[in-house]
């Protein structure tokens, strides 16, 4: 049976989570130069429009069809989305399915459509969060084939293993081996989602290759308000990643809403501690990348765990991402905006602690942790996991921008890096300091400059 109360809550949680991208686009696009501002914007930008068209042409059947092979991929029967208008999806249409650990709260179904939607807004995050890694020197048409390849090899079957469980979308229909097989706990997509873009920020930033002037020269972010709105329009969002990810919107909703609260204002805590205790003063910029550790943290534990373990694993977090992102330097890695410190450790941190303060008594589906008297054995399947995700995701996207790098489509030339990549890929910079719109200079397109240059022609004719 159809519940429009539930329906309406999983569309609006969708439409938060696609918030997300744009907040992350102000987030990243904050703490890069002046000169690159539009870049990284763009290159948020633009996995809405790709990974959307592709999520309809197959994605969504390459993840959510019925298994095709051993748990690793779905067998595309839903591509173009066929079969998903006007069918329910949930545990109790399958009469005959039994109900693996998966946050399902009740007895009513889905339209499969607002299911679909709301999943293609994790997949289109996903990609985004990558960016940052490498900014301020990536070609944008070389970027955008890498979001079509890596979603298509990387986060597709990924999000297949960790999201698809038996039963769900039909009756007969199989899922991933990391839902059913394995049975980790994954909540709002720690695995799927964070550490498989953590990874894939690494190999990246290994790929291409390390800023000009690097490390000396770090980037000083050129606009701190911009970070601080777009991780508040990230917290925002979040609500629909974590608390839409129960589906319905009844008791676990609230829970998984709760947790992801009080974990992210503890990592802020966490974050800002850390700095205090190394720097002397607690900063704008690491208030704002606190939260986002947070909210990275207990993604995949928010319907797993008490609030008192949200906030234990908010502030781990947010002090271990804290000192997590002077590695790169240690490391000599140059990840522009700290994906693999907040990302990747977060999404880690957040999956593995689940084996220390899961309890059933907040998750009937989930499992007891160390804490709870449930000995290792869950702490193991979430290693397992996070690791599997880890390797799969370093070690394919390292092939994949090693290809395009090959190919000439992936860095910028050192000229465009230091003249200023905005210009050089989009021919537009962010703001107006003054130049003149002939020259190509005040943030206008193409076409604006070229009817600027005829209409003055045009009166030096007359005159």
């Amino acid at each position: 049976m159809l519940n429009a109360g539930d329906t309406a809550w999983v569309l609006a949680s969708a439409a938060l989570v696609m918030l997300m991208t744009p907040g992350l686009a102000f987030f990243y696009g904050g703490m890069v130069r002046v000169k690159s501002v539009l870049n990284m914007l763009m290159m948020n930008f633009i996995c809405l429009a790709i990974v959307s068209v592709l999520w309809v042409l197959y994605g969504f059947g390459e993840t959510f069809s019925t298994d095709a092979f051993s748990g690793l991929i779905g067998n595309f029967h839903h591509a173009g989305f066929a079969d998903t208008w006007g069918q329910l999806a949930g545990f109790a249409t399958a009469a005959t399915s039994t109900s693996p650990a998966v946050a399902w709260p009740g007895a009513d179904a889905l339209p499969v459509l607002a299911f679909a939607m709301f999943q293609l807004m994790f997949a289109i995050i996903t990609p985004a969060l990558i960016s940052g890694a490498i900014a301020d020197r990536a070609k944008f048409w070389g970027w955008a084939l890498f979001v079509v390849l890596w979603v298509t090899i990387v986060y597709f079957p990924v999000a297949h293993w960790v999201f698809s469980f038996d039963g769900f979308i039909g009756p007969d229909s199989a899922g991933g081996w990391i839902a059913n097989k394995l049975k980790a706990l994954d909540f709002a997509g720690g695995t799927a989602v964070h550490i498989n873009a953590g990874a894939a920020g690494l190999a990246l930033a290994i790929v291409l290759g390390k800023r000009k002037g690097w490390p000396k020269d770090t980037g000083r972010p050129h606009n701190v308000p911009f970070v601080l709105l777009g991780a508040a329009l990230l917290w925002f969002g979040w609500y629909g990643f974590n608390a839409g990810s129960a589906l319905s919107a009844g008791d676990l909703a609230g829970v998984a809403f709760t947790n992801t609260t009080v974990a992210t204002a503890a990592a802020v805590l966490g974050w800002l501690l850390v700095e205090q205790l190394r720097f002397g003063k607690p900063t704008t910029l690491g208030a704002a990348s606190g939260a986002v550790a947070g909210l990275v943290a207990i993604t995949p534990a928010c319907g797993f765990v008490t609030p008192l373990g949200a906030i234990a694993i908010g502030v781990i977090a947010g002090a271990l991402c804290a000192l997590a992102i002077s590695l790169k330097y240690k490391l000599g890695f140059d990840d522009s905006l700290d994906v693999v410190g907040v990302h990747l450790v977060g999404g880690l941190v957040g999956t593995l602690l689940i084996g220390f303060f899961g309890t059933t008594k907040v998750n009937s589906l989930g499992a007891d942790g160390l804490f709870y008297g449930g000995g290792l054995g869950l702490l193991g399947k979430q290693a397992a996991a996070a690791v599997t995700v880890m390797v799969y995701s370093f070690v394919i996207t390292l092939i994949l921008g090693f290809l395009i790098k090959a190919a000439g489509g992936f860095r910028v030339s050192t000229e465009d890096e230091v003249s200023g990549i905005d210009e050089a890929q989009h021919a537009e910079s962010a703001y107006d300091f003054g130049g003149s719109v002939l020259g190509g200079h005040s943030g206008a397109t193409p076409a604006a400059v070229a009817s600027a240059k005829d209409g003055a022609a045009l009166e030096g004719s007359k005159a």
